[in-house]
Parts: C-alpha cells; structure tokens; sequence
C-alpha cells in the first residue's frame, strides 16, 4: 500500500484503518475480521459530496439545481469507479475466495465502494483537509476536461422533475438476496405513491439509478 499512499502524497498514521477501507465483506467474513469496508464507505460518500459541493459552490456559477446534478454525475458510481481503477484500487481489494472467483475485484460496485472508503479512511486518520485536498487532486482534473463525462444520473434527473412538479419521490427496497459476497438488490421507486420503475443492481445505489432510469422513461422526461 506504500505505493498508493506515495501517489496521493499522504502519510497514514492508523494503517489499520486503510486495511479496513480495503476489506470487502466477504472478506472479512471467512477471516472472523471485526470489520469491512461499509462504516468507512458510508463516512467517504458524506465528505466526497461536501467537498465537491463545496468545489463547485467557490468555483462555478450554476444555479442549485444545475450544481446538484453536476456533483451527482462525479460522485455516482462510474466516477467513482473511475477513479478507484486510475488509482489501481482494485489491486489493493481484499475479496473472499467466492467473490475472487466472480471477479469481485473488478466489480463496478465494490471497485466504486472501495473509493469512497478509502477516502473515508484518509478523514479519520488524517482529517478533513487532507481528505478534502485528496479528493480535490482526483476529481478536479475530471471536472475541469470537458472531453470527460460521466453516464447521466438518473436519479438527480428524477429528483429535478419531482420538484418541479411538486410530487413526493420515495424508493423502497423490495428484496435483497444472494450470500454476504455476491449481494443482488432491487428497489422500486415511487412517485406520489405509484410506482413508476423497479431496478435490480449489485448495490442499492446502482438499484436506485436503474430504479429512476425506468420510471423517467416511463414519465418521458
């Protein structure tokens, strides 16, 4: 992991917590480890959307609803997996010998995770401006090259349509099935209680997208 910390030109005091960013469920299953990568990937989502936010707020001039969609499509999931394969996150993940086997390395949705935990970790040990300086040498390259975009986020774009209407927008998880390491989520989406498009995804995230992809063709916005 010296190479990586080299590379985003930081130096870790609690490695520990690094080994954890890197720990995927299964993972930590069949080793009895305490913990994975999720409390640190939940915390990552929450400073990658502040710093970005706060990117965009000093440095552009759109208004709210054209800032929000332009964070979402740098923090949704093909960014993030982006970034995580640039770095070569993918090399550091550890995986259990069942979702090895599946090509757990190279999964959208754990390669995507990994990013946000790592980015998590880097908070905790070394504290919000160097997680917001890391962040900011990672993403701001991709902002700035007009050439690179990201697929649309469908859920921001329901979102914009929701509010303009002025309609409620709730998503519900119907089913989660699957063992620890090779988890299958499908999650429908509502709007003023119809329901309007179900997504199946390998996170509830990539649910939710294909979820609101389906329900915005159907409202042909």
């Amino acid at each position: 992991m010296e190479k990586l910390f080299e590379k985003l030109n930081i130096s870790p005091k609690n490695k520990k917590l690094y080994v954890t960013a890197f720990s995927h469920s299964s993972y930590a299953n069949e080793h009895k480890a305490k913990n994975d990568y999720e409390r640190l990937e939940f915390l990552g989502d929450a400073v990658l959307d502040l710093v970005v936010a706060d990117y965009l707020y000093s440095n552009q001039k759109e208004k709210e609803g054209e800032m929000t969609k332009i964070r979402a499509s740098y923090v949704c999931e093909n960014a993030l997996f982006e970034y995580s394969m640039n770095l070569g996150l993918n090399e550091y993940i550890k995986v259990g010998h069942g979702e090895e086997k599946e090509g757990g390395k190279f999964k959208k949705a754990i390669v995507a995770d990994i990013f946000e935990a790592l980015i998590g970790a880097i908070y905790l040990d070394l504290g919000y401006a160097t997680a917001r300086k890391t962040v900011l040498q990672i993403i701001v390259p991709y902002i700035e090259n007009p050439d690179i975009t990201f697929f649309s986020d469908y859920k921001s774009a329901l979102q914009e349509y929701v509010q303009t209407v002025q309609k409620s927008l709730t998503y519900n998880l119907i089913k989660e099935e699957g063992p620890a390491h090779e988890r299958v989520f499908t999650v429908e989406v509502e709007v003023d209680g119809i329901t309007y498009g179900v997504g199946v995804g390998q996170s509830k995230k990539e649910a939710e997208q294909e979820a609101a992809k389906e329900a915005l063709k159907k409202l042909a916005v």
